[in-house]
């Protein structure tokens, strides 16, 4: 790989990540390509340290490592115990930036917060990304950006309301349990005792399904499986978010059944964009605004994003094409360093990339890419390092 026209000293990379999930947090990945990068540089060109400047910004798709990515970028960590998405308290963490919260879902009610990683798809709750709703306007947030990827719940947000005030009662008046099947036996939900903060609060839904509440392409057919609900647990739980919503549109709320990423998170964009009146936006758009991605690239020479995976997964919408798109709006070359490829050339390059790499391409062991990660990720962009330092002015 050559760049054209031909560079010139200093050379300024940006190297925006996503994380290699299961191996290295978007951070590590980040750290892994600049010293990859500043050796092979410096090994094929020799010269000073400033001859090569990289800005590191760590992202995410508004799943695992949002939060990260906004505190990387200088936003103000907020931790909070809550509740797990099986009732088990958990520590997670919000992010604050002058008015704005930054709420991940998955920090409370994620999979990888289940007891055991032992799904539970009847009974795991959103009720924890409630309790970090509401901590984040103890502290004074006036707009909530929730980011719903990665959760373990189908519940319709019924949870997150239940944390905030709301009561979900049965024909008898008591309150039902958390968790998705127990909104079979919903007679009316009480919104009397809601948080008035919420109206007065701004609302970003940060998701990149336009899945609606139910049936085929809803919350439970599509996603619940995911969560480990099985052949027949599906259609009771997409029963029981029927009920749910016809509960909440009898209590006031928007029936926002039929909307694009209402069945987002297990339904949760259901309450998010029919009661509180949110603005569902890409994860991916969103975190590139709080981490100042145009801002920090400006005046860059190349760009170097990656993810674990980079797979037809990725064209929809995943942080690597999200940022070649940003990049393109810069005329900046973008090359994805990945664990694994299995896109054609003819592929990634329509998506806009100068160039994809991959750690199988030179270790074929899947097993030792994942123990390795890091090694084999600085040797992968000291290749790119090298090439870097022929594409500089004679």
């Amino acid at each position: 790989m050559r760049l054209e026209p031909p560079l010139t000293l200093p050379v300024h990379v940006v190297v925006a990540p996503d994380k290699f999930k299961g191996s290295l947090t978007a951070q590590e990945v980040a750290r892994c390509i600049a010293d990859g990068l500043r050796a092979g540089f410096t090994a094929a060109r020799g010269g000073g340290p400033g001859d090569l400047v990289t800005t590191l910004v760590p992202l995410a798709d508004g799943g695992e490592g949002t939060v990260d990515a906004a505190v990387a970028a200088g936003w103000r960590r907020l931790a909070v115990r809550v509740a797990g998405p099986t009732g088990e308290p958990v520590d997670a963490v919000l992010a604050r930036d002058g008015a704005v919260a930054l709420v991940e879902m998955a920090q409370a009610s994620g999979l990888d917060r289940l007891p055991g990683g032992v799904r539970a798809p009847l009974t795991a709750s959103t009720r924890g990304t409630g309790e970090l709703v509401r901590a984040a306007l103890d502290d004074g947030a006036r707009e909530v950006v929730l980011a719903v990827g990665g959760s373990a719940s189908t519940d319709g947000g019924a949870g997150l309301l239940a944390a905030l005030g709301a009561r979900l009662l049965d024909a008898d008046g008591a309150e039902l349990p958390d968790g998705g099947a127990a909104l079979a036996d919903l007679d009316r939900l009480d919104l009397t005792g809601l948080d008035p903060r919420l109206a007065a609060t701004r609302w970003v839904l940060a998701a990149d399904v336009d899945n609606p509440l139910l049936g085929p392409r809803g919350a439970a057919a599509v996603f619940g499986p995911q969560k480990g609900a099985g052949p027949g647990e599906v259609p009771r739980l997409d029963a029981a978010l029927a009920r749910f919503a016809d509960a909440l549109a009898q209590a006031g709320g928007r029936d926002a059944r039929e909307a694009p990423g209402a069945g987002a998170a297990g339904g949760t964009g259901l309450v998010v964009l029919g009661l509180l009146g949110a603005v569902r936006r890409p994860g991916i758009e969103v975190v590139l605004e709080l981490a100042r991605f145009d801002h920090r690239s400006a005046g860059a020479d190349l760009v170097v994003t990656g993810e674990g995976s980079f797979d037809h997964q990725s064209l929809g919408g995943k942080t690597p094409v999200g940022v070649a798109a940003a990049a393109a709006q810069r005329q900046l070359p973008v090359v994805v360093l990945s664990g694994r490829r299995t896109l054609a050339p003819e592929e990634w390059r329509a998506a806009g990339f100068l160039d994809a790499r991959a750690l199988t391409d030179a270790e074929p062991d899947t097993a030792r890419c994942l123990a390795q990660a890091g090694p084999l990720l600085r040797e992968l962009a000291r290749g790119l390092g090298a090439d870097l330092a022929a594409s500089v002015a004679p």
